[in-house]
């Protein structure tokens, strides 16, 4: 398309100053412009300055646009008429290049369509379809230990949504913001081929078995990518899944994604909203992001309990009351920054988020799931699915003992969104309370003035907040 424009652009520059003078609207309309085709401006100049035209813009899209203007606009000169075809038959060219761009999906790698490969990515991007944008696509952007399971099983039950569960684990070692700007695309286009480059090692004729928590998807679990015996509504537990579907073929995986209207994916490595920009203001994308946050004293607590080992200092010094001379603090501090820094862009609203961006306190979530749910749909303008309510009031009056993974969702929400108080011990609260004393003031969070106060549930920390999406 922009070879076709330069070289009307040209064309129309070189007949003009091969005609001679052709009058100041035309020129003052052209003049300057890189290309030397005629800027809109200067051809309705043209059309409707000249001396004793009494024509309309419309009235020149006839077919009789010579006899009409020869007739009506008998100041105009032969060469004027002959630069007002070339100009219109620039707009013509151009007119219909768009069309036949627009109307098609386009590759960003013409090398390799022409080699049949086109539906695999190359190093300069991926193949989008012409109706990419009528998808909703979902971000969940949250940490480690923030409920974000939790809120990702809010839509990896919904029928008409393809959940991918952490698909940034294959790429932690390359730049994660490049990744999220240049290759996000691909996942929220159902392109699955692209992790091939990351995965090790590279499965073979598109089969593998090393997809990050693949059992966390339930379309990865089910039918038509998975066919273990049983009934075709068998739904299994994520160990049951990657133990009888055997290899993921990438190909009926991306079919099955490509069948759902919205796609949602679940990140806990990408640091801040701001790394995002790229990828919301992406028009081929009708990007929605929602971004989780929790206690950073709740974050603590659970980390603390399911990494023992990488946080063996924290429960020393739970055990002997006595802090680590070498605690590594960052451990703590680091994810107070990255909410700071984040919620900070959020609350205030540029217009790059403007009805792209939502805030959910996994408190409020967990406190009242059904209503926060609701809320979240709406905000996605997605029906909620009966699904997904019903997993709701499955999975969140639950025992806790009943889930058998770390990562399990069956259980007591209301009571698991305030267990880090009885796991903590007051002086490691009080340690991280002034730490991130800044981003508890901006969530909402109250702090523990005492060893009374924290360990009293029926003193609330969380402070009521409404913290709804803006449009």
């Amino acid at each position: 398309m922009g070879y076709a424009m330069l070289s009307v652009g040209v064309w129309l520059r070189a007949s003009t100053d091969a005609l001679g003078p052709v009058g100041p609207g035309l020129r003052d309309g052209a003049a300057g412009h890189p290309s030397g085709s005629l800027p809109y401006g200067g051809i309705r100049k043209l059309l409707l300055g000249a001396p004793g035209c009494r024509l309309s813009l419309p009235d020149l899209c006839w077919l009789g646009l010579v006899t009409l203007v020869a007739a009506d606009c008998p100041a105009w000169d032969r060469p004027s008429l002959a630069v007002l075809l070339l100009a219109l038959a620039s707009i013509a060219i151009q007119y219909t290049a768009i069309r036949t761009f627009t109307a098609k999906s386009f590759h960003t790698c013409p090398g390799l369509a022409e080699a049949g490969l086109a539906e695999r990515l190359c190093e300069e991007g991926p193949t989008f379809a012409d109706n990419l944008s009528r998808k909703t696509h979902i971000l969940i952007l949250a940490t480690t230990r923030s409920g974000s399971s939790f809120v990702g099983q809010l839509f990896n039950q919904h029928l008409d949504v393809f959940y991918l569960f952490e698909p940034l684990y294959h790429v932690q070692n390359t730049l994660i913001p490049r990744f999220t700007q240049g290759k996000s695309p691909a996942l929220y286009d159902c392109d699955l081929y692209f992790l091939e480059n990351y995965i090790k090692p590279p499965p073979v004729n598109h089969t593998t078995d090393r997809i990050f928590r693949r059992g966390a998807s339930r379309v990865l679990c089910s039918r038509p990518v998975c066919d273990p015996p049983g009934s075709p509504d068998l739904v299994l537990e994520e160990g049951d899944c990657v133990r009888k579907c055997g290899l993921l073929n990438l190909t009926v995986a991306a079919g099955a994604c490509r069948e759902r209207s919205h796609v949602a994916i679940k990140t806990v490595r990408v640091p801040e909203v701001n790394d995002l920009r790229a990828l919301v203001e992406d028009p081929r994308l009708n990007l929605k992001v929602i971004q989780l946050v929790r206690d950073p004293r709740g974050i603590l607590a659970s980390r603390s309990e399911t990494f023992r080992d990488t946080y063996r200092l924290w429960r020393l010094w739970y055990g002997t009351g006595r802090k680590p001379y070498n605690l590594d603090v960052t451990q703590l501090t680091t994810v107070c920054e990255d909410f700071s820094n984040s919620v900070s862009t959020g609350l205030t609203r540029p217009s790059w988020l403007k009805g792209k961006y939502m805030l959910v306190r996994y408190e409020d979530l967990a406190r009242n799931p059904m209503k926060k749910t609701e809320e979240i749909y709406g905000f996605l303008g997605i029906p909620l699915d009966g699904h997904v309510a019903r997993w709701i009031q499955n999975n969140t009056r639950g025992d806790p003992t009943l889930g058998k993974h770390k990562y399990g969702t069956v259980r007591n929400s209301a009571a698991t969104a305030e267990k880090w108080r009885f796991r903590l011990s007051y002086d490691i609260v009080a340690f991280a309370q002034n730490a991130c004393q800044q981003v508890l003031a901006q969530l909402g969070y109250k702090m523990a003035r005492s060893e009374e106060e924290l360990k009293n549930p029926s003193i609330s920390l969380v402070e009521e907040r409404d913290f709804r999406p803006f449009s």
